[in-house]
């Protein structure tokens, strides 16, 4: 079973994440609310998968991208924006990120990009 850390600053966003991943299969080893806090929690737990929030408090996601990709260049991190955010997208996978969705989710789409970068 794959294992995933959620960054995201909305509470119900990170809710409603877990119950996609969890009812496919995946296993949700963290959260955290902010990139800082992501970025702990990534070098503790080493999950498999890190979706993380573009806006974000204390550090926005992009930081913590490069951070994490500093720390694991091998590191599986997918990206989630709201609409509106193509700048910050694009720097995104730029700087490694695997992928990203866009808000609000849909089950289908989560799903098929996790898969595509096993």
């Amino acid at each position: 079973m794959s294992t995933v850390l959620i960054v995201d600053d909305s509470k119900t966003s990170r809710f409603m994440l877990k119950r996609i991943l969890e009812a496919n299969g995946y296993e949700v080893v963290g959260e955290a609310e902010n990139g800082q806090d992501g970025y702990d929690k990534y070098c503790q737990l080493m999950p498999d998968f890190v979706t993380l929030d573009i806006t974000m408090p204390i550090m926005d996601g992009i930081e913590t991208l490069v951070k994490i990709k500093e720390f694991d260049e091998n590191a599986k991190v997918i990206m989630v924006t709201a609409a509106g955010q193509k700048g910050k997208m694009l720097d995104a996978i730029k700087l490694g990120a695997a992928e990203f969705v866009t808000k609000p989710f849909e089950t289908g789409q989560i799903i098929s990009i996790m898969e595509s970068i096993k």
